[in-house]
């Protein structure tokens, strides 16, 4: 039990370890209720490789798996991920990354690099008023003077000291009242009970996404058709998928855009069934 305990603290520190970003973003979230995507509109509070907190116009259930849609400043394109929703308090939700690409992580890295840098600007101009002032105080030859601009440089560092933990001190509270007590992020794994054919499974798409063709094919012109083998759960989400051909650039973007897909449930012997089944993404530059 003791190890167990020591275990799961260590993985909690390791989570609360990772950076998140204050930003307010508009975002969607998409969630499948009874067969139907339905999609709700929120406000970022903060964002990381790891998660988003958010606020949204409506309620959500914790361990509810949902689609995550966020519009970061200065970002041309969406980054779109799935999420588990850990917390959800009066319109706040706190949400995990399930399976974010290398390449989004990247994109929130760069755009993360460019809001601390903006930050730290910002930081410096009290700094540089008071030099200012203590450069008054200086020619003037008044030593009082030169005594009382030391003051205030050392007042102001200590208000800005104290600012900053508490800021951070808050910041960190809150992500760890989200994460206190819940279980790392899991993938489901599901047992498919047969396997249908892609025709079948055709007529029973709900809500489909096609693949957005990624920057880093451009250069070698990239086209054709992955075929991907997915494997759909009992609710008629994407749970598992697997790229059978192709370029690791174009599979994984026709992955990314493959659990977005809603399906209505398939029945088997008149009950929803988990299934398998194929599908083709074409690629076109």
């Amino acid at each position: 039990m003791a190890t167990a305990a020591s275990t799961q603290h260590r993985e909690h520190a390791s989570r609360r370890r990772r950076l998140r970003y204050r930003v307010q973003a508009p975002l969607d979230v998409t969630v499948l209720r009874s067969g139907v995507p339905d999609t709700l509109p929120g406000r970022s509070l903060n964002v990381g490789e790891g998660g988003v907190a958010a606020i949204f116009a409506g309620e959500l259930l914790p361990g509810e798996p949902v689609g995550v849609e966020i519009r970061l400043p200065q970002m041309a394109a969406p980054v779109r991920v799935r999420a588990l929703v850990r917390h959800h308090d009066k319109l706040c939700s706190g949400m995990e990354f399930v399976d974010m690409s290398a390449e989004q992580r990247s994109v929130i890295r760069a755009w993360a690099q460019q809001t601390k840098a903006e930050a730290t600007l910002q930081a410096k101009s009290p700094t540089h008023s008071n030099k200012e002032e203590v450069a008054g105080s200086e020619g003037g030859g008044n030593s009082s003077g030169q005594r009382l601009g030391r003051r205030r440089i050392f007042l102001w560092v200590v208000v800005a000291i104290i600012a900053a933990l508490i800021f951070w001190w808050n910041w960190n509270r809150g992500w760890a009242e989200l994460e206190a007590g819940l279980p790392n992020s899991q993938k489901t794994s599901v047992k498919p009970e047969a396997f249908i054919p892609a025709a079948t499974m055709e007529k029973l798409v709900t809500h489909r996404v096609d693949p957005d063709y990624p920057a880093a094919a451009r250069p070698e012109n990239l086209r054709g058709v992955i075929l991907l083998d997915v494997v759909i759960s009992r609710e008629g989400t994407v749970v598992q998928t697997r790229a059978l051909n192709g370029p690791d650039v174009l599979a994984r973007a026709a992955e990314s855009a493959m659990r977005w897909w809603r399906f209505e449930p398939y029945l088997l012997n008149g009950k929803p069934a988990a299934v398998e089944t194929s599908v083709a993404v074409e690629f076109n530059p």
